[in-house]
């Protein structure tokens, strides 16, 4: 084993805790609306903490090692061809604002005011059918990654039986989760994921710093000199045998990005869970800021073991990781596991369990956001909505049937995980399982909150032909088109459409998204204009106007006649409304200064390079600057959010302990509440 006792004391410390917390999170929830949504009482910080760590799963974490391994610091430069796009949809609050603004508690519930109450259970059960599928190897993937790092032993002896690791494991990180979620629904998910997540972001300080006393700077420059040509870890514009950047490329992600905001409802507790509209949109600007020690000690360990790797210095060590990585029978989960493992020759006693810790972490916070958010789904929009008695369940009933639901899908991910783990071919089966929901339901997303002409009708063509188009896709390019091909032959018969990937077929996994969404977003106008349907109302579905009921929202709406300086138009313009403090405006335009920066970096140094190639020892210095400038931000960073993520808790206790709630607002949509 790699790991010593010690190690072990500090994951199951911070486990125990969580539970602890978990358990006084029980005692706060009362309602439907406390299960589901937290009673909409997050705050930004506690939002933008709590959902970044939910979104760092363990999958996640050995994806970026394995990606950075092999592209170094050129990855982290091309990412900032579409930065600008993500900072418009943070700084705007793209359907991050209007999808909190119509107090909706899931995705179908929203599509059921929009549209109507056949197409809710519709989309519900296409959403719960993706996620189920896509989560069913999370759990798999997660405990592999722990067994390899940890050293743990593939197979145990016990009572006479021989149980894989990987079953033992999995049961432990899935009752860990399911617990957490069964006690307090959305509190506990969110209360404990703040606290993992400022865990998780010190650890990462701690890691980073041990970092830099076992290599120097030099050291490591030095280290990625080593990699072959074509392959710069270093020189972006010399990295022809590692991936083919062009300009359409990054066109189609960027739209794509657009199409799919909010689209996939993996998290779809945090969705609905911001105080107001302008707290959610606080937490998507804040989200890039939250994640930055993380994000940058992702990109550089496996930097650092890719010099560790390299250099004289550290040969004995380097025959160890390969030594150890021998032991794997599979070539894709050994490329996944070098980084962990080699990590494991770096960090000491102590820290080895802090890592541990965190990937633990990662693990239990995807694995519970998932399990609440898929069990949710599955009863507020298939279940309930399917009901032919109008008359409401009790709160009791209604909680008790979200946590059988809850139950059933961690059941379903164990069982799944075991008969098809699926170890090699993760980015295939995320594409075939997320576009049978993802590939129309943009289209309806953004046409149903941002244009009153949009119909029912727009809607369903929408989806059917986007989902149908995106699956069809995918199978004609791994089932189909391998069996026309005259070498073709099916080296595993079982599940061999999900490793024929044939590399002639004439369109690749960006382009066939890119047109299911253009064809989706299509039908949807076409079949909306041929509607004879009134325009949606609005106002009403958005609760502006007449129909707020916010005293400072409808002070807003009162004062848009009174006249306006140029400045407030301009703010205005840039999306800093009446509800922005000061406070909210210097976060703003830092949030612009900071990622602009490295956008004008990127197009200057593209320029510079199209005119003349930017030698290797300019780009060694850029790279040292960008290191120093993000180690001051991760410190400043951490003590910020752990600042504001506490003082929101605080809040979030307060409130939910002297709340009256409403035994009403259950999901359920009444006629009054459908806009068309």
């Amino acid at each position: 084993m790699n790991i010593h006792f010690i190690d072990w004391l500090i994951p199951i410390a911070i486990l125990i805790l969580m539970i602890g917390i978990c358990g006084i999170a029980r005692i706060l929830n009362k309602s439907v609306a406390d299960f589901l949504a937290a009673n909409r009482m997050g705050g930004r910080y506690l939002l933008a903490v709590g959902q970044g760590m939910a979104g760092l799963g363990a999958i996640s974490i050995a994806a970026n090692f394995e990606k950075y391994y092999q592209a170094g610091f050129s990855a982290f430069w091309w990412a900032k061809m579409v930065a600008p796009i993500g900072l418009i949809l943070a700084l705007t609050g793209f359907v991050v604002y209007r999808y909190r603004e119509t107090r909706a508690m899931t995705m179908a519930q929203f599509f059921e005011m929009r549209y109507s109450h056949n197409f809710r259970i519709f989309s519900g059960i296409l959403a719960w059918t993706s996620g189920i599928l896509n989560y069913g190897i999370f759990p798999a993937v997660s405990a592999r990654f722990i067994i390899y790092f940890t050293g743990l032993p593939t197979q145990v002896n016990f009572a006479g039986f021989t149980v894989p690791t990987l079953a033992i494991v999995m049961f432990i990180l899935l009752s860990i989760a399911l617990l957490m979620v069964s006690l307090g629904g959305q509190i506990s998910v969110m209360i404990a994921d703040m606290i993992q997540g400022q865990f998780v972001n010190i650890a990462m300080l701690i890691i980073l710093a041990l970092l830099f006393v076992n290599m120097s700077w030099p050291e490591v420059l030095e280290g990625l000199r080593h990699a072959p040509p074509g392959q710069s870890r270093i020189n972006p514009f010399e990295q022809s045998k590692i991936t083919d950047f062009n300009m359409w490329f990054f066109v189609m992600l960027g739209i794509l990005q657009v199409y799919g905001t909010r689209a996939w409802q993996g998290s779809q507790g945090y969705n609905a869970a911001a105080r107001n509209p302008h707290e959610a949109k606080m937490a998507n600007i804040l989200g890039e800021f939250r994640g930055m020690v993380t994000t940058f000690v992702i990109l550089l360990v496996p930097i650092f073991i890719f010099a560790y790797l390299h250099l004289d210095k550290f040969s004995g060590e380097a025959a160890i990781v390969a030594e150890n990585l021998a032991h794997i029978n599979d070539s894709q989960i050994e490329k996944q596991m070098l980084v962990p493992m080699a990590l494991g020759q770096i960090l000491p006693v102590g820290v080895i369990g802090l890592f541990t810790a965190v990937i633990l972490m990662a693990a239990v916070s995807t694995d519970n956001t998932y399990l609440h958010s898929w069990g949710s789904i599955f009863i507020q929009d298939v279940v309930l909505p399917l009901r032919k008695k109008k008359k409401k369940i009790s709160t009791r009933a209604h909680m008790w049937l979200l946590r059988i639901s809850i139950f059933s899908v961690a059941v379903f991910g164990f069982t799944w995980s075991l008969y098809f783990p699926l170890n090699e071919y993760i980015y295939m089966y995320f594409q075939i399982t997320g576009a049978i929901y993802l590939g129309g339901a943009g289209a309806a997303i953004i046409g149903g909150l941002y244009w009153k002409r949009g119909t029912a009708g727009g809607a369903w063509a929408a989806m059917i032909t986007g989902s149908i188009l995106a699956v069809s896709g995918i199978v004609l390019r791994n089932v189909i088109w391998p069996k026309l091909l005259p070498d073709w032959k099916l080296a595993h018969p079982d599940f061999g459409f999900l490793q024929s990937l044939p590399e002639t077929f004439p369109l690749n996994g960006m382009q066939m998204s890119f047109i299911s969404a253009m064809l989706a977003v299509s039908a949807y106008v076409i079949f909306s204009l041929l509607s004879k349907k009134p325009p949606a109302n609005m106002d009403k579905l958005l609760h502006r106007g007449a129909y707020s009921d916010e005293p400072k929202f409808e002070a807003a709406v009162k004062d848009l006649g009174a006249p306006r300086s140029k400045t407030h138009l301009i703010l205005k313009r840039l999306g800093i409304n009446d509800d922005f403090t000061k406070g909210d405006r210097v976060i703003y335009f830092l949030k612009i200064a900071w990622v602009m920066f490295f956008v004008l970096a990127f197009i200057i140094g593209t320029i510079i390079n199209a005119i003349h190639p930017i030698p290797n020892h300019v780009w060694e210095w850029w790279w040292g600057f960008i290191v120093i400038i993000s180690v001051v931000a991760s410190v400043v960073t951490v003590i910020w959010f752990l600042w504001g993520g506490f003082r929101n808790l605080g809040v979030l206790i307060r409130t939910l302990s002297s709340e009256e709630r409403n035994e009403g607002d259950d999901g359920s949509v009444s006629e009054e509440e459908k806009v068309q």
